[in-house]
């Protein structure tokens, strides 16, 4: 299935397709602080529709997660693992996504604290 999504303001606006069965709850620190849900899915069925340049990125720790935000609204609408490759995943924050419920999706508890 496909979803749309985007930040509050619309300055960052994606496409991305996947089943979504369940979503990540993660209590690293930054996590926790902006309560995202997230939905892991390959980086190459996240499209971005807009520019690169509307985003900023935020990394701490070890680096190894670019958690993307609107320059605009402050909205983390999905983060991405750092540097290149096929291999990569991104983070959609699934309370970012059209038409869906969050409450219905499935959660796991993620101990991202403990990495």
């Amino acid at each position: 299935m496909r979803y749309a999504g985007s930040c509050h303001c619309g300055a960052i606006r994606f496409e991305v397709e996947g089943e979504l069965t369940q979503a990540i709850a993660c209590n690293c620190s930054i996590c926790a602080r902006k309560g995202a849900l997230l939905w892991a899915v390959p980086r190459a069925s996240l499209t971005l529709l807009s520019p690169d340049e509307a985003g900023a990125r935020y990394t701490f720790n070890r680096h190894a997660i670019e958690h993307r935000f609107c320059r605009t609204c402050g909205i983390h609408p999905y983060a991405e693992d750092a540097g290149a490759g096929a291999g990569r995943s991104a983070y959609v924050n699934i309370r970012c996504l059209e038409g869906v419920d969050p409450a219905a999706v499935p959660v796991l508890e993620f101990d991202g604290r403990s990495l």
